[in-house]
């Protein structure tokens, strides 16, 4: 298929867009403040759906949009309407935000002109392709989930006019607190073009979370006032700082919604073709927001993939997160590994060593496809999340599940031909509630959502410590304290790729808000000036231990048995006398506590977890001319004394000569 979008020459710009239904197209020429139409001319079939148009004397710079025509039948999934104006589904650069308007969803000849309530976009020359550097990602290293806007807002050492963007990420303070945490990558949630739902506007909120895109390419003017070259300065600042970027996509649905939805682009081009229907016209919703791309349509295909290319190629990132990634798999809406696009995709000459990251669930047939998609796509794993939720809450009968998820969960991932551990671990994720809330609110609170807190999961397996929310006594606080440090601990001590969102290393709240992706405001803003300082050097202290244990970033499956080579055993489970725990252990109800020992050519590291809430003393095993040391450095150098009850503490072998420990161990 020939170039789309507005392809900029030396004696004009060439627009190009595909419908396959359409009978008529037109470009829409702006003044150079995007409000006054001042040219419309026709598009020309050129073959297989692409309609093209060279006009002569138009330079970079320019603003504009398309309009088509054709049936207009929505009961039948026809939308055209030559009174809207349509984005260019390959626009790589708007001049304003989208804002939602009722006019915009209105029925032919009901809501008049749509041009000024449109962004328009703006052509524009795209720089050279950066050099193809491998991705600085690997499995095994942590990910570090970021809100951009969110992320800055209220920094106080970053300039004011940066907070809140893009570029603030390449800030010094900002790459020194990235570095401390040992992150790997940051991993962007959707910094594209996007619309609020209509629903928000009413109630005075809007979309902060960004996953209702209008344009895939385009970036949101709000989070990157300085376009492409923003981002492009952005990720080169962090990869010269030993920070990958991954970029959150939304490939899945778009703010067109349902049929009541605004006309803004794919919907007035095409509608047939780049949504997916039931046999009777209405819009299939197996994403829950109202309409579902057709990612097995190939001009679909093809868009994804460009627009893939466009952010390696010009921005230079590691790689991708997919949300609600079964989309992109389904074929006549049923999901297949191997369907053309995830194939396309893994086997495109720009995109196949790059990081791939499915969320692996949507609410269409079959929607949770949690450890089927192939290799090398990395997966995120909710079952992780729930188990090691139910371990620290105190459920019973858990180790056997804590000690999966620990070694890389392999009866999801480990399966014919696959020998790495696929697993995104997490405990917390923008989606929910924040990991200090976890422990502080057994109950959503989304009142300020405007859904009379209905939205959202009701089923959290969280705790509250005695008092849901905010309390001022002591032993509630501490014992919160505790548990935040033991769900970081566990995190950090678990096989496979870890995902830390931003703020949980310092107990960023949401005050029990498990759902908002509304709130732009204090409620999501991280604050800085009131973080808490000692969980932020405890997560410091957690990430520097890891860097240091070739044995947790390593991705490959657990044995049991040495490495060729070797007398020590990749992995032993014991019980806290440090005996291997047998059958009778592994399935006892009451059981809360066991002990990691992984090993490899450089020693042993022990990861001791005291889920109980009675101090135990632990025991582990010696080897001649070694002994236990404490892995991360603590207040207190005494390690004689029972470990703390909802403790996890990790111990590393040392030479006799370097050592100074005995065989109990204290938290």
């Amino acid at each position: 298929m020939s170039q789309l979008g507005a392809t900029i020459t030396k004696e004009g710009i060439r627009f190009a867009v595909w419908s396959s239904s359409a009978r008529r197209i037109w470009v829409s020429i702006f003044d150079e403040r995007g409000r006054r139409e001042i040219d419309r001319l026709e598009l020309q079939p050129e073959g297989d759906g692409v309609h093209t148009l060279f006009v002569a004397g138009l330079a970079a710079g320019t603003r504009y949009g398309f309009r088509a025509d054709g049936d207009y039948a929505p009961e039948q999934g026809l939308w055209f309407d030559p009174d809207k104006l349509l984005a260019d589904p390959y626009a790589v650069e708007i001049d304003r935000p989208y804002a939602y308007d009722g006019r915009l969803a209105a029925r032919q000849g009901e809501g008049g002109d749509t041009a000024s309530l449109m962004p328009k976009a703006i052509a524009g020359a795209l720089p050279e392709p950066l050099p193809a550097l491998p991705p600085l990602f690997r499995p095994g290293g942590l990910i570090y989930e970021v809100q951009v806007r969110a992320f800055t807002k209220l920094h106080p050492d970053i300039p004011e006019k940066q907070r809140g963007t893009i570029a603030a990420l390449a800030h010094p303070l900002v790459v020194e607190h990235l570095q401390k945490l040992g992150v790997a990558a940051v991993e962007l949630m959707p910094v594209t073009a996007s619309i609020d739902e209509r629903h928000l506007p009413p109630l005075g909120l809007g979309n902060a979370w960004g996953y209702n895109p209008v344009t895939f390419m385009a970036l949101d003017p709000r989070l990157a006032p300085g376009g492409l070259a923003e981002l492009r300065e952005t990720v080169a600042a962090l990869r010269e700082a030993g920070i990958g970027t991954i970029l959150d996509l939304v490939f899945n649905h778009t703010g067109e919604s349902d049929r009541l939805g605004p006309t803004l682009s794919l919907r007035g081009l095409d509608n047939r073709a780049y949504y997916r229907h039931e046999a009777d016209g209405a819009l299939v919703n197996d994403t829950g927001t109202g309409n579902m791309v057709a990612c097995d349509h190939p001009v679909v295909r093809e868009m994804v993939l460009d627009t893939l290319r466009h952010f390696v190629q010009h921005a230079g990132v590691d790689g991708f997160r997919f949300d609600l990634a079964p989309i992109l798999g389904r074929v006549d809406g049923v999901f297949d590994a191997d369907a053309p696009l995830l194939n396309a995709i893994r086997n495109d000459p720009v995109l196949a060593d790059r990081v791939l990251v499915a969320e692996p669930w949507d609410i269409g047939p079959d929607g949770y496809q949690l450890g089927n998609f192939p290799p090398p796509f990395l997966e995120w794993n909710d079952k992780y999340r729930d188990d090691i939720r139910r371990f620290w809450r105190g459920d019973g009968g858990m180790i056997g599940a804590l000690a999966t998820r620990l070694a890389g969960s392999s009866d999801v991932f480990a399966k014919p031909g696959q020998a790495t551990v696929r697993s995104i671990n997490f405990i917390a994720a923008h989606d929910g509630m924040t990991l200090a809330d976890i422990v502080a609110y057994e109950h959503k609170h989304n009142e300020a959502n405007g859904e009379q807190n209905r939205d959202g999961h009701d089923d959290n397996l969280s705790w509250d410590n005695g008092v849901e929310g905010q309390t001022d006594d002591q032993s509630i606080v501490t014992a919160r304290f505790d548990d935040q440090r033991a769900l970081l601990a566990t995190l950090f001590a678990s096989r496979g790729t870890i995902m830390l969102t931003a703020g949980d290393e310092f107990g960023r709240t949401q005050r029990g808000n498990n759902n908002a992706y509304a709130q732009d405001n204090d409620l999501t803003w991280l604050d800085w000036a009131g973080r808490d300082r000692a969980l932020e050097r405890y997560t410091a202290l957690l990430a520097k231990m890891r860097r240091a244990a070739p044995a947790l970033l390593d991705a490959s499956f657990l044995t049991g048995e040495p490495a060729a080579g070797s007398e020590i055993a990749d992995v032993v489970w014991l019980s806290e006398t440090g005996v291997p725990l047998d059958e009778a252990a592994w399935h006892d109800p009451r059981r809360h506590r066991l002990v990691m020992v992984l090993g490899d050519e450089d020693g042993r590291l022990a990861v001791i977890i005291n889920g109980d809430r009675r101090a135990c003393m632990f025991t582990l095993p010696e080897r001649a001319g070694f002994h236990w040391c404490p892995a991360i450095e603590t207040d207190s150098g005494d390690i004689s004394r029972p470990v703390l009850g909802r403790t996890v503490i990790f111990m590393i072998e040392s030479r006799a000569a370097q050592a100074g420990a005995g065989e109990s161990h204290d938290g």
